[in-house]
C-alpha cells in the first residue's frame, strides 16, 4: 500500500508533532511531501516553519495567509446563524478545519500529490473534521493520519524520534508541556495537562488573549458595529474588511476581559473534553448580531432561526461542513439575513458585553405600538380579547376533562 503513495501534502505547522510526521513520512512511505502552513491569524510567526521544512529537505513548501477568506466565507457565514455549540462554545477551532482541509485538497490537484495529511491526534474531533472534509470535496484521496499509524504514543517516545533524526526541539517541549494550545483569528483554545482535571481551576497563565476582567479598565468602553446583510463591515463608523474587523474587536473585546470559556464538552467520537477558549471579538459581534436581528427579524423567523441553531452547530462541531443538508441550512439563514442592516452599540465592561442601542433602515420595531402613551389607533386594544379567547379554547378544553376525570374518581 505504502508504494502507492509517491506524494503528500501535509498540513504543517512547524511544531514538534508535525515536524516528526514530515519525516516520518518520508520514511515510511518513502513520498515527496509537499507542506501546507495556513496563516488564519494565529499570532505567530510563519517564516520559522518554512526553514524547518527547508531544512528537511522539502522542495515544495506553501505558506498562505487565509485571513480574510476564513473570516469572510467561514466564520461570518456561521455568525449569521449566532452559532454556539452546546449553549456557550463559539467554534473557533471546528470552524478552520474546512478551510485548511480545502486547501489541502487543492493543492494536492496543483501537485498530482495521492494524499493528503495531518496531524491530529486519535481521541480528538479534528481527525474527523479534516477527514469528512477531504471525503466530501474528493473521496479518492487518500488521507494518511500518523497518529493512528505510527507507535509513538508518549511525549518521550516523539522527543526520541525527534533527537534520533535532527529535527530541532524547542526547549519547552523537553518537560511536560503545561497545555496544549490552537489558534486562530476568532479564537485561542487551551486543553491537555494542567487542564485535564475539570475540578480544578484554569491556572491565570492559560489566558493569552484576555485580561482579567478584575484587571480590565475600570470605565465601561462603548462601539457601534455596522451590518449589512447580516456581516459586520464597520466598527465605530470605519468600514473594515471581514479579518480587520474580527482583529479590531479582538483588541477591544480582550481589553476588557471579554469572551474567556471554561467548557466541558461532549466530543463526537464520545469523551467529554475540558478546554479554556477565548473569543473576545467573536462574543462582541455574537452579541451584536443578535442585537441587529432584534428589529430587523420577524418573530417566526428569528424563532425558526433558533430552533435550527443547534443542529446546524451540531453539523460544524462535527465536521460536516461540506455536507448537503450543512448548506441546505445556510441558504436558509442566509435568505434571513437579506435586511439584517443596520447599526449596534454595545458597552463593554470587566468581562461583560450588552447591547445598549440599535438602529435599522428596516426596522420592523413600532414605536406607535408599543408605547404607553395614546397612540395613532393602528392597535384595537379590544382585539386582544378575542385572540385570548382562541388560544385559551384548547386550555378550557382539557381542564374541562381533568374536572371530568377527577368527578369520577
Amino acid at each position: 500500500m505504502t508504494k502507492d503513495i509517491k506524494k503528500v501534502v501535509l498540513a504543517y505547522s512547524g511544531g514538534l508533532d508535525t515536524s516528526i510526521i514530515l519525516k516520518w513520512l518520508q520514511e515510511t512511505y518513502d513520498c515527496e511531501v509537499v507542506t501546507f502552513t495556513a496563516d488564519l491569524g494565529q499570532g505567530e510567526e510563519l517564516e520559522p516553519a518554512r526553514k524547518k521544512a527547508e531544512m528537511m529537505g522539502i522542495k515544495d513548501i506553501r505558506i498562505e495567509d487565509l485571513r480574510e477568506e476564513f473570516v469572510a466565507d467561514f466564520v461570518f457565514p456561521m455568525f449569521r446563524a449566532n452559532t454556539v455549540y452546546e449553549g456557550e462554545y463559539l467554534l473557533g477551532t471546528s470552524i478552520a478545519r474546512p478551510l485548511i482541509a480545502k486547501r489541502l485538497v487543492e493543492i494536492a490537484h496543483e501537485t498530482g500529490a495521492d494524499a493528503v495529511s495531518h496531524g491530529s491526534t486519535g481521541k480528538g474531533n479534528d481527525q474527523v473534521r479534516y477527514e469528512l472534509a477531504v471525503n466530501a470535496l474528493d473521496p479518492g484521496l487518500k488521507v494518511i493520519a500518523p497518529w493512528r499509524e505510527w507507535d509513538l504514543q508518549s511525549r518521550n517516545k516523539l522527543i526520541e524520534y525527534a533527537e534520533k533524526n535532527q529535527i530541532p526541539i524547542a526547549k519547552d517541549k523537553r518537560g511536560e508541556a503545561p497545555f496544549s494550545v490552537d489558534a486562530n483569528l476568532l479564537h485561542t483554545s487551551s486543553e491537555g495537562k494542567v487542564l485535564e482535571n475539570p475540578g480544578e481551576v484554569a491556572p491565570d497563565y492559560v489566558y493569552q488573549r484576555t485580561v482579567n476582567p478584575e484587571d480590565a479598565p475600570n470605565t465601561p468602553e462603548t462601539l457601534t458595529i455596522g451590518f449589512e446583510k447580516g456581516d459586520a463591515v464597520s466598527v465605530n463608523g470605519v468600514k473594515l474588511s471581514p479579518a480587520m474587523l474580527l482583529t479590531k474587536l479582538n483588541e477591544l473585546g480582550g481589553k476588557h476581559g471579554v469572551g474567556r470559556l471554561d467548557l466541558v464538552e461532549n466530543r463526537f467520537i464520545g469523551m467529554k473534553s475540558r478546554g479554556v477558549y477565548e473569543t473576545p471579538g467573536g462574543t462582541v459581534l455574537l452579541a451584536a448580531h443578535r442585537g441587529i436581528e432584534s428589529i430587523t427579524l420577524d418573530r417566526g423567523a428569528a424563532h425558526l432561526k433558533d430552533e435550527i441553531m443547534p443542529k446546524y452547530a451540531e453539523l460544524i462541531y462535527n465536521g460536516f461542513w461540506y455536507s448537503p443538508d450543512r448548506e441546505m441550512l445556510q441558504a436558509l439563514i442566509d435568505k434571513s439575513q437579506e435586511l439584517v442592516t443596520g447599526e449596534v452599540t454595545l458597552r463593554l465592561y470587566k468581562g461583560s458585553v450588552n447591547v445598549i442601542a440599535r438602529t435599522s433602515p428596516f426596522s420592523l420595531y413600532s414605536e406607535d405600538l408599543v408605547t404607553f402613551e395614546e397612540g395613532s389607533g393602528t392597535y384595537d386594544h379590544h382585539d386582544a380579547e378575542g385572540f385570548i379567547k382562541l388560544q385559551g379554547l384548547r386550555l378550557k378544553t382539557y381542564a374541562a376533562r381533568a374536572r371530568l376525570m377527577a368527578q369520577r374518581n
